[in-house]
């Protein structure tokens, strides 16, 4: 674990491909560590602007998408505790067309320049959409010019990483956040990202509904197979 910043202020960066990979993936986490006094630096490569929901019913377009989902991320920022959001202004659903190591050596600077104890991005296989595999395979890279590989963890989704086995990887390889006392600040990043979410009935329900349809755990992989961590329930 890099301890150039020990005894100072904590710092983690997450770097993610669209506005709502924090909260909808790992807001329980990011919002758990900024009450903890961590400095948290989010970055978004994309403003998301080839996303198909546009509301409901609709009242967005292609273009009034990107302003409309910024200004929803920068509420679901203060709803979880984030305190710096930064662009990329790459065109959603095109990050994996820009060039491999334009890419990586931006992420690369943004690492020297914020020095982040703790890095969270996507894995570049099991990300699922393009654009998080893209730009996780650039983190990752980025993370091992600038000696950070022991700091990065991939963000998972939901519950699958109580089976890790069925990923190639086993449980000593995957960390398990329990977000139970940051469910609330979760459930208001997920209504600030209104035009995505507004179809989902249950993100509207009684808090005490919708609440209860989150996990109470958010889990993460290491990136360096070969460090032990002493703790599986804590990214520091």
């Amino acid at each position: 674990m890099n301890t150039t910043n020990k005894g100072t202020v904590k710092k983690l960066l997450a770097v993610f491909a669209h506005p709502d990979d924090e909260s909808f993936i790992c807001g329980g986490t990011l919002a758990k560590y900024a009450s903890e006094g961590v400095d948290i630096t989010l970055v978004s490569a994309t403003r998301g602007d080839m996303g198909r929901r546009m509301g409901n019913p609709p009242y967005l377009n292609r273009e009034t998408m990107a302003a409309a989902r910024e200004i929803e991320l920068r509420d679901a920022c203060k709803c979880l505790g984030i305190q710096q959001l930064l662009f990329f202004d790459i065109r959603d659903k095109t990050v994996e067309f820009i060039d491999e190591e334009s890419l990586t050596s931006r992420v690369e600077a943004l690492i020297r320049d914020v020095n982040p104890d703790v890095v969270l991005t996507f894995h570049e296989t099991l990300g699922g959409h393009p654009d998080h595999c893209a730009i996780g395979k650039a983190t990752t890279a980025a993370c091992q010019r600038t000696g950070h590989l022991d700091s990065l963890y991939f963000i998972t989704f939901g519950d699958a990483m109580e089976r890790p086995e069925r990923f190639g990887y086993s449980h000593k390889d995957v960390m398990k956040i329990d977000v139970e006392a940051h469910l609330k600040a979760k459930l208001a990043a997920f209504r600030a990202h209104r035009c995505q979410t507004e179809i989902d009935e249950w993100v509207w329900l009684p808090d005490h509904e919708a609440l209860a349809k989150f996990g109470r755990y958010e889990y993460f992989l290491k990136a360096d197979r070969e460090s032990s961590a002493k703790k599986r329930d804590n990214l520091f």
